[in-house]
């Protein structure tokens, strides 16, 4: 078995190594500064608000450090797409699962970048019913202007797609509606509610709008989405563009089970970076059931797809499913960095957790990496402050499979 010592982890500062027995493996465990905003500005195009999504730079630091250009690297947890964008970026061919259908809606338009002219004449083009409105009560988020608006670009792509029509730009337009849908800002479609990545229910927005003293103003959908697009392209080269192109082209985006992915072949990923559910701490289906209802999903279905467990052993027994699945599909001397975080207040560390699972699949540890944000450097290295809580930390467990 290697070390993380062996794959040279190096960090902005100092870096601690130190040896530990995790259920009588031993593992190395690395803790530093691996890599922060300031030291690479994740891309314009990853601004796409999702739950529990990680930040660029995490993928960035594997992809760089344990693939070369043409190499497969996929994420079994897609969620808003952000490995396998940044893979995208890097000139990497990429795989994409998630059992949320909205991951493949909200990602694979990120491959095909659209010219903002053709956006703007498409949105333009598409027919404004003033009399549409949803078949639930939506006047708590909407103004009723707004609502025929939405509406009415609901019902133009849902039949683009019935009748297999939709197209790049419709895909994009589709995407960035979508992300706009409700938030906290006038960037938004809705009135103020909670951040973009959290749809809270019609009796909670009633009960938002009285304590604001709020009512739901008119936002031009039109302009919001054009703004939208012009921030997601602003600093994405034509370089990166003919990339994303390419590995579009011949990606992977599946949505189904990461235990099962029969798309995939045998031993043909390079590298797979993921971070999965942790346990129920974030509730996918129940915040994203705007988004559902705007792209015809039954947010019930999502429910039920979703890998989400309640108790640790369930958790375990999922991830270990998933590891068998990912050696599989995992070339010889390829890798696997599985971000977890600690949930129960702490009090539940999943990297160590993971640890036997993936040696029991089949790989070797190459050991655990802790990432500490620049808000915890005075904090110990460990359990301390908001390093040790969910997704506030990055723990990073490496696994190899060895040739």
């Amino acid at each position: 078995m290697t070390g993380a010592g062996d794959l040279r982890f190096r960090g902005a500062g100092d870096v601690i190594t130190e040896s530990l027995s995790v259920y009588g493996i031993q593992v190395i465990r690395s803790t530093g500064e691996f890599w922060t905003a300031r030291q690479r500005q994740g891309s314009s195009l990853h601004e796409v608000s999702y739950r529990g999504c990680f930040k660029p730079q995490l993928p960035a630091y594997f992809i760089n450090l344990l693939t070369k250009p043409g190499d497969l690297v996929y994420d079994p947890f897609s969620g808003r797409g952000t490995t396998v964008i940044e893979a995208g970026l890097l000139g990497r061919a990429v795989a994409a699962n998630d059992a949320n259908p909205l991951s493949r809606l909200l990602t694979r338009p990120r491959f095909f970048l659209p010219d903002t002219a053709d956006v703007k004449s498409r949105l333009e083009a598409i027919p404004i019913d003033t009399g549409a409105g949803a078949e639930m009560d939506l006047s708590m988020f909407f103004h009723p202007g707004t609502e025929a608006e939405i509406s009415s670009l609901r019902n133009y792509l849902l039949e683009r797609e019935r009748d297999g029509d939709i197209d790049h730009v419709d895909d994009w337009i589709r995407m960035v509606a979508t992300n706009r849908l409700t938030g906290h800002s006038s960037g938004f479609f809705s009135v103020y509610t909670l951040p973009p990545n959290q749809a809270v229910s019609p009796m909670r927005q009633i009960r938002i709008n009285q304590k604001r003293d709020q009512v739901p103003p008119y936002r031009d959908t039109r302009a919001l989405i054009l703004k939208k697009t012009l921030s997601l392209l602003k600093d994405v080269s034509e370089i990166q563009k003919e990339r994303l192109r390419k590995s579009g082209e011949n990606a992977l985006f599946l949505s189904g089970d990461s235990r099962r992915t029969p798309g995939i072949g045998d031993g043909t990923v390079q590298l797979t970076i993921t971070s999965p559910p942790f346990l129920d701490v974030v509730q996918y289906s129940s915040d994203n059931w705007l988004r559902c209802w705007f792209n015809g999903i039954d947010p019930g279905t999502v429910e039920k797809n979703l890998t989400v467990t309640r108790s640790l052993p369930d958790w375990r027994k999922v991830m270990q499913q998933t590891l068998y699945e990912l050696f599989r599909v995992t070339r010889s001397g390829g890798h696997i960095a599985f971000e977890v975080g600690e949930v129960k207040g702490g009090t539940v560390r999943l990297d160590e957790t993971v640890v036997p699972l993936g040696v029991r699949a089949g790989f070797s540890c190459e050991g655990i990496l802790v990432n500490l944000q620049d808000f915890t450097k005075t904090s110990h290295i460990w359990g301390i402050g908001n390093n040790a809580h969910g997704t506030n930390t990055n723990r990073i467990v490496v696994f190899k499979k060895e040739g």
